[in-house]
């Protein structure tokens, strides 16, 4: 299926592969990380159980997956982007978001295109019965990976690719045509340590198992509540998203840069002083992220991560402008924010 290849390529994806749906040596590493409670509030993980691991239940009639991989490095980035990565998180006013969530939102731009794949395919081969899927459905996006050949699990758990590191976007298009399948790939992290070493919040609590409830990215994005005490102080100045165990990773210097403008950087989102998201309002917020992956967590998480980084820099740095803006904020802020918001008060003094 050299022409299939041809045309992800077209689409603006940087590989493909294909493998077969018999899952089932993933299902035992699943319960126990599920039996764990490493998913934290994310019920719907749980909920959909080992159908995660058994594709054919998820779609009936599936045969085979088609995995496909989009880099989503700025098309501008820089040769050291990595370094400049932790110069930024060593500034503790500037605002840090994931490098992955600066552009546009992943999932419309893969869905789109993945489904625009499968209706090549079916214009070549006739019809058949498809499903796309981008981090958007119970799919064990990198065991297929691993088996379509698009790469290796890391020990931080994600995807690695010799050739583009882990900055990465996966999705899948689950198919009834049974085509010729790709061999697995094999794994490089010897025994390196880089990334359990760099997680602020020790989330990789073994090589290949993450606890998510420690989770830097996690706690930011899909933890709804307010951020136990105790990692407020290790995020730092991060406010969407952590980056460490990939920028600590050495494979991910030869990570590619994107060849669509989706993933260029949005403006506010780089380079972006604290302060300066701390003064949006709900309006402002919604209208920098429309088309944006931050748009889903709305302006109140937004806001308390927001909280949290000032309350670090002001124990840092004890700026008095960042404690006029917190104070400032406390009277309109709702219940979850304006506890937040005493907490990074209370940092100089602690």
């Amino acid at each position: 299926m050299q022409r299939l290849r041809v045309w992800a390529r077209e689409l603006g994806f940087s590989q493909i592969g294909i493998s077969g749906i018999d899952l089932a040596s993933a299902e035992a590493g699943l319960s126990a990380w599920l039996a764990a409670g490493f998913h934290g509030g994310m019920g719907y993980m749980a909920h959909h159980g080992l159908k995660r691991a058994r594709p054919a239940e998820l779609v009936p009639g599936t045969v085979c997956v088609i995995t496909a991989r989009m880099d989503y490095l700025p098309r501008n980035a820089p040769p050291q982007w990595a370094q400049q990565e932790w110069q930024a998180l060593a500034s503790p006013q500037q605002a840090v978001v994931s490098v992955y969530a600066r552009g546009r939102d992943y999932h419309k731009v893969l869905r789109q295109r993945l489904q625009r794949l499968a209706e090549r395919l079916a214009a070549e081969v006739g019809p058949l019965g498809h499903r796309v899927f981008t981090d958007s459905a119970p799919v064990l996006e990198v065991e297929l990976a691993t088996r379509a050949g698009l790469g290796w699990r890391g020990k931080h758990t994600l995807a690695l690719q010799r050739d583009a590191g882990s900055m990465f976007f996966l999705g899948e298009i689950y198919l009834d045509l049974p085509l010729p399948l790709d061999e697995p790939a094999s794994a490089h992290c010897g025994s390196c340590q880089a990334c359990i070493t760099a997680c602020p919040t020790q989330a990789i609590v073994a090589p290949y198992r993450l606890d998510a409830r420690r989770c830097i990215s996690y706690l930011t994005i899909e933890h709804a509540g307010s951020i136990p005490v105790e990692f407020r102080p290790l995020m730092g100045n991060r406010i969407y998203g952590c980056d460490d165990c990939q920028l600590a990773c050495p494979w991910n210097k030869y990570a590619q840069r994107s060849p669509l403008p989706d993933f260029d950087v949005r403006d506010g989102l780089h380079d972006t002083t604290l302060l300066q998201l701390w003064a949006w309002d709900e309006a402002e917020f919604l209208r920098r992220t429309e088309g944006s992956a931050i748009r889903r967590i709305g302006i109140t998480r937004w806001r308390r991560n927001l909280a949290v980084a000032l309350g670090n820099a002001w124990r840092v740095q004890g700026d008095a402008a960042i404690a006029r803006a917190l104070q400032a904020a406390l009277l309109q802020a709702d219940d979850l924010v304006a506890e937040h918001i005493r907490w990074a008060l209370a940092q100089r003094a602690a």
